[in-house]
């Protein structure tokens, strides 16, 4: 963000470059509107203290959008921490057993999945750790690599995606449901099922990318397209793919130019990041809107499937949800393939594509696209963070 905004504006105006989380079905790129400033809708009260493992503001967006009590909340939270935590040491103890994990709200623990072949001792390790067992039918490597099978096909339009279930121990495909009869549609399913443990589910719509044409969220514009940002990174910071190529110049919610696109890719991956300079500089925060005081970020460890996630963006700010499946593939209504993405049930809308998703303190991904949006719902994908800091070398600025 630029010095001379710094008297003006409180802690979510210094998040000019890395406030926002996202979501969408499409990827969701930019949207149509006038540039507008942080400062008209970030939130005057503080962000989490050290010690604090959430701001009041994201508690309330959590009882609000989870139906929870405060306490509920808090507790919530607290255990989705824990399970973040052990999952690594988890899915090591299960070896070559792990039939995946995934945080369980009604339980507030994590799930390990191990094959019916784990040893009594495996077992017990598992447990050890702080989560629950469950036995399944496949190991979650035997599940991969009946995605990687299923990847390799040719998916028509009226197959909107798959993944990995892990607790459902199978590879969902995803199947518009005005399309499911269509002769395409069909042959594709037969092939899928021909790789492994593979079960259709059936879909409202097909996703597309959230472009349109200006605010993580806080905006920034490529030419007359708009998106969000989505995490600050030493010398600048990540976001969507799909909202510019190398090289594309940069401007802020204010139109002054910010800097350029210095790495992207879309299709296939959906991430890019874009370097800053001109009196710009980055901060560890994501938007909280008005509707939450601004996110503090302190890490990147991932989110199991289950746990609640929230995102900030440009168009409809913010919005809390569940991570429903890791490592997705996605079929873009526009024929674009995307590997990898993470798919969530928080609403979005254009504008949106490249804002923050986060659960807790920890970044979680940017936003590529989605179905539906936030007066009705749908669902919507990220890319996860720390495959683009891995991609390109760099760093998260964290608190």
């Amino acid at each position: 963000m630029k010095r001379s905004r710094l008297r003006h504006l409180g802690l979510a105006g210094l998040l000019v470059l890395g406030s926002l989380s996202a979501v969408g079905t499409l990827p969701a790129s930019a949207a149509d509107a006038p540039a507008q400033s942080p400062s008209s809708s970030s939130s005057s009260s503080s962000v989490p203290s050290a010690e604090q493992p959430a701001s009041a503001g994201l508690l309330e967006a959590m009882q609000r959008d989870f139906g929870l009590t405060r306490a509920k909340a808090e507790e919530r939270l607290a255990a989705e921490r824990d399970a973040t935590g052990i999952e690594p040491a988890a899915r090591r103890a299960a070896g070559r057993t792990f039939g995946g994990s995934w945080f369980d709200a009604g339980a507030g623990r994590l799930t390990v999945a191990v094959t019916a072949d784990a040893a009594p001792s495996t077992v017990r390790a598992v447990r050890a750790t702080g989560a629950q067992v469950r036995t399944v039918e496949h190991s979650a490597r035997e599940l991969d690599a009946a995605k990687a099978r299923v990847d390799r096909l040719d998916a028509p339009a009226g197959v909107s995606g798959w993944h990995v279930d892990q607790a459902a121990n199978r590879v969902v495909v995803d199947v518009v449901g005005s399309k499911r009869a269509d002769n395409d549609v069909r042959r594709f399913v037969e092939q899928a099922r021909a790789t492994g443990p593979v079960t259709v589910r059936t879909v409202a719509s097909a996703p597309q990318t959230f472009a349109a044409g200006t605010v993580g969220g806080d905006p920034y514009y490529t030419g007359n397209v708009r998106c969000s940002i989505g995490f600050s990174v030493h010398g600048g910071f990540v976001t969507a793919g799909h909202c510019g190529r190398a090289g594309a110049s940069v401007s802020g919610w204010d139109r002054s130019y910010i800097g350029t696109f210095q790495g992207s890719s879309f299709p296939d991956n959906d991430y890019a990041w874009v370097s800053v300079g001109s009196g710009w500089w980055t901060v560890p925060v994501v938007l909280g809107w008005g509707t939450v005081s601004d996110q503090l970020v302190r890490g990147s460890n991932v989110a199991p499937a289950g746990a609640s996630i929230c995102r900030s963006g440009s168009t409809t700010h913010w919005h809390c949800g569940t991570v429903l499946a890791h490592n997705e593939t996605v079929n873009y209504s526009d024929g674009s393939v995307v590997h990898q993405l993470t798919k969530t049930s928080v609403c979005a809308e254009g504008g949106d594509s490249g804002g923050s998703f986060i659960s807790g303190d920890q970044a979680q991904g940017v936003t590529s696209g989605g179905w539906g949006n936030c007066s009705s719902g749908g669902e919507t994908w990220f890319q996860p963070v720390n495959e683009i800091l891995n991609r390109y070398g760099l760093t998260l600025h964290t608190a």
